[in-house]
């Protein structure tokens, strides 16, 4: 690899890129692990980024060209409705059974699935700047990891002030499913992208809100069951 001065710009700008992109990343890791034993936290920060990373590469280098097949993204966004109602709602729940490697193994689960989800569209602006440079890619994004795991840690302490992030969290989630099933080229095609572009933020508002609603009324459910 030349490490010229235009490969070390190339490579700040796909460290940088990745860390912009990756807010949501963060936001899911420091929802995962929340819940895990203290001294389990950092290593299920570390992996979940660093399965967020691997899986990025992996879609940048050889899935990119799947973003064009139809319902693909209609079903990534309805899976990305369970997670992010899944996180909010199976907080605390039979934690006293579960043993902390098993807690461990599902939060870096939970970590990898969505961002598989997410990461659809995360790898179109990395190639771009990586573009035929496999190690520039590669190396920029194992460089990111810390940052991630950093914005990860800070959000989980967030999170253990301010309960309603945990809401907040899985709010995001729910817009960026809502975002990403309105892109779906099926829905594109039936309704043209003017309109498409058009509705973005209200089907974002609605994917949050429905994220929000059907959460609320599972441990609302649960709540009045549990009386």
């Amino acid at each position: 690899m030349d490490f010229s001065t235009l490969t070390w710009i190339g490579l700040l700008q796909v460290i940088w890129i990745n860390i912009i992109l990756s807010g949501d990343n963060a936001v899911v890791i420091a929802l995962a692990c929340r819940g895990l034993p203290e001294r389990q936290r950092l290593i299920g920060m570390v992996l979940g980024a660093g399965v967020a990373i691997a899986l990025r590469v992996v879609f940048t280098l050889f899935v990119a060209t799947l973003l064009d097949m139809p319902f693909l993204r209609l079903a990534g966004g309805l899976l990305l409705f369970w997670i992010a109602v899944k996180l909010v709602t199976d907080e605390g729940e039979g934690d006293d059974h579960i043993q902390a490697s098993d807690k461990l193994f599902h939060a870096v689960k939970t970590v990898a699935i969505a961002d598989a989800v997410m990461s659809l569209d995360n790898v179109l602006a990395i190639a771009a700047v990586a573009r035929d440079s496999k190690a520039m890619l590669v190396i920029g994004l194992i460089i990111s990891i810390p940052l991630i795991v950093a914005g990860a840690s800070l959000i989980m302490k967030l999170l253990e002030r301010l309960p309603i992030l945990v809401w907040a969290g899985a709010g995001l989630l729910g817009w960026l499913a809502g975002d990403m099933m309105l892109n779906d080229p099926i829905v594109k095609g039936y309704l043209g992208g003017e309109v498409v572009h058009r509705f973005e933020l209200p089907a974002e508002v609605v994917g949050a809100a429905i994220v929000i609603g059907i959460a609320y009324l599972i441990r609302r459910t649960r709540t009045a069951e549990a009386v």
